[in-house]
Formats: C-alpha cells, structure tokens, sequence
C-alpha cells in the first residue's frame, strides 16, 4: 500500500487556531499562541474549527474489502478508480496468514478470458475478488480524519484499513502536527474505549507499537 498527501491546506495549523480565536476573542490574534489555542479547544470539544482545514490523499494498492469500509466514513469526499472503464489489474491483497494467490490467480484467469471474449469490463469485473488492490483519491477535513483515526488506528480495526490509518496520521501530522498531535485511538489520549467489552485491553505502549 502506498499514501501520498496530494495537498492540503496551507499553515492549518495557524487557520484553525485563528478561527477559534475568532470566536472567543477580540483581541489581535498571534499565530505563536496556535498551540495552547488548539489545545484548549481540542480539550474542551469544540471541534467544529478544524473543519477549516482538508487533506487529500492518494491511496494506491487497497483492496476493493478495504475501501468499502473506508467509504463509510461520510464526511469525506472519494474518486476510486471505475472498473467500469479501466482494466483490473493483477494486483491483490491477501490477509495476514491466509495465501489466496491461487484463488486470485483463478479469478483473474476468468476475468481475462472474459474480456478477450468480449465482455465489456463493467461486466467482466463481476467475476474479480474483493481482494484486487484499488487506487483512489480521498480528502477529508481536520475534525474528519481525527474521528477517522480514533476508529481506524485502533487494533480493533482490520489490518488493512488501520494500516491506511496509520499512513495518512503520518503524513498528516508532518504538516499540522498541532492538529494531530493527540490523533490516533482514544486509548492514546487517556479516553474509554469504545469498544467498552471488546476492547482490546493492552497497554497504550502496545497498541501503537503493534498499529504501526
């Protein structure tokens, strides 16, 4: 899988501070107080100004099972490649532990033979895995992808959507690392899991080791 930050919004960090200066304070805003800004706000839940902010991504090598889930986050905005129009290729993910390579290379088979047959690709693609890897474009704001990452970096999460997760935290972080700075599961911001008994009950140090 490979994550690439396409654009995002220039100095977030310091438009988000300022908008929530805006709504308490009259006095002249200073960038250099971004920091206890966001902070507070963050704290105290008054996320709403972090929606200032986007982030787009390229997301290349997930797979079709992958992006179902993705796409269940609605607050987004998404362009997957159409297998409508455009060729699958031979590209597959497979879980940890499991080798369905002959299956994939089966189906694959099928698919081919189809399409030398005739069949368009919007027909053929029916007979492809969930399994065969996608390429999209997703962009989020701020606020989004916090929420994102609270659901999505948790070991709760499948291994290949916590490891996108993980990936786009990265990326995001390198250029507004104020707004992300406590991102990631709520275990790691010292909040209740969730997941209350189904959790996974490991250490903090643990769970971050093993996501990454």
């Amino acid at each position: 899988m490979r994550v690439e930050l396409l654009a995002h919004t220039p100095d977030a960090d310091v438009l988000c501070a300022y908008a929530a200066h805006i709504c308490y304070s009259t006095a002249p805003f200073n960038a250099d107080r971004s920091a206890g800004i966001l902070r507070k706000v963050c704290g105290n839940g008054h996320l709403s100004v972090l929606e200032h902010a986007s982030f787009t991504f390229l997301v290349e090598g997930l797979s079709r099972a992958a992006s179902h889930q993705l796409v269940r986050h609605r607050l987004a905005s998404y362009s997957q490649q159409s297998l409508r129009f455009t060729k699958a290729q031979p590209v597959f993910v497979s879980p940890p532990g499991h080798d369905f390579r002959r299956f994939y290379e089966q189906a694959y088979v099928e698919y081919e033979r189809l399409l030398a047959d005739g069949v368009h690709e919007e027909d053929a693609r029916y007979v492809l895995p969930q399994g065969v890897a996608s390429r999209l474009v997703v962009t989020m704001n701020a606020r989004e992808l916090r929420h994102f990452f609270e659901l999505r970096c948790c070991l709760r999460a499948q291994f290949e959507i916590r490891a996108l997760a993980w990936l786009m935290l990265a990326k995001a972080k390198a250029v507004a690392p104020l707004l992300f700075e406590n991102a990631g599961p709520v275990c790691l911001q010292g909040m209740e899991c969730p997941e209350r008994s189904f959790a996974c009950h490991l250490k903090t140090k643990g769970q971050k080791g093993e996501s990454e």
